[in-house]
């Protein structure tokens, strides 16, 4: 198939990687220019302009890291929408707003274009190693022509329905789930260390016993032993949060976790951990919340 990848991000960058592995032909576009050889993607076609890389494609994927970057890219005469061909499709790979997703479904629908909803649940380790969960939406019809693509990206996909928003709808849920894990993680970390008990022993003591979960294990490791290039951001995990809530008020329904957790971002960004790795971020907070009580 003829795909362009938009967003050569650290999530962008390996899937765009799987897919040119898969033997599909690749236009890659990026708002800052990257260098594909650097990326790992010297066989790719580097398009000098969003119009050059989807205007002949069959697929056009984007990977973008909020709402804003989206609409810059699909928006306005000089966008995806305004070029993508008729009966194309578009893959919206990144974590989006529901708004935005039920938006982009009616004006892909005006133009005669496709739309199909695929957020991933992964880190970038987990999307070089082709180990994302993929979760989709879309009509059946279009989502049968890009089952194939969407399974070189990654070990498995889940289709949700019919409406793409949903997809991203079940991503925000998804990653509170992660979310309120990280932060009772760090709430007990921060009580193991309080008693004098080593946080690493009773990571592996309590996985084994209890949860058993590759989920536990690795963000309990990425806490204590911080990376030196965050997976994802402080940024990200508040943006994601907000869009739950957004999500969830428009439904007619209030969390009060998410509540909670949002205070803990914006308390972190405040404090300058807006770049921190997420789960770093909470854990660091939570040390810094704890102390505010004693």
């Amino acid at each position: 198939m003829k795909i362009a990848f938009l967003g050569l991000g650290k999530m962008g960058a390996p899937i765009a990687g799987l897919l040119l592995r898969s033997g599909h032909s690749l236009s890659v576009w990026n708002r800052t220019p990257k260098s594909l050889d650097t990326l790992g993607l010297s066989s790719a076609s580097f398009a000098p302009s969003i119009q050059a890389a989807v205007s002949n494609c069959d697929v056009a994927c984007t990977m973008l890291a909020d709402d804003v970057s989206t609409e810059a890219v699909v928006d306005g005469s000089q966008g995806l929408l305004a070029w993508l061909p008729k009966n194309s499709i578009h893959i919206s790979l990144g974590t989006l707003s529901v708004a935005l997703s039920q938006r982009l479904a009616i004006s892909h629908a005006e133009l005669g274009q496709h739309y199909v909803a695929a957020p991933v649940f992964g880190r970038p380790n987990v999307a070089a190693a082709g180990r994302l969960w993929i979760v989709a939406a879309g009509d059946s019809q279009t989502l049968d022509r890009v089952r194939p693509l969407l399974l070189t990206m990654g070990r498995g996909v889940t289709v949700i329905g019919n409406a793409p928003w949903q997809a991203h709808a079940f991503k925000l849920a998804g990653n509170m789930l992660i979310t309120s894990m990280v932060q009772s993680l760090s709430e007990a970390f921060v009580f193991a260390s309080a008693a004098g008990l080593d946080p690493e022993l009773f990571l592996e003591t309590i996985n084994e016993a209890l949860f058993q979960s590759p989920m536990y294990g690795n963000y309990g490791k990425v806490m204590l032993h911080p990376p030196e290039q965050p997976g994802a951001t402080v940024a990200l995990g508040a943006k994601d949060t907000r869009l739950l809530r957004e999500a969830a008020a428009a439904a007619g329904v209030r969390l009060g976790l998410a509540d909670y957790l949002q205070e803990q971002f914006n308390a972190a960004i405040e404090s300058g951990m807006e770049l921190t790795d997420w789960a770093v971020g909470q854990y660091r907070m939570a040390e810094i919340t704890s102390k505010k009580y004693l």
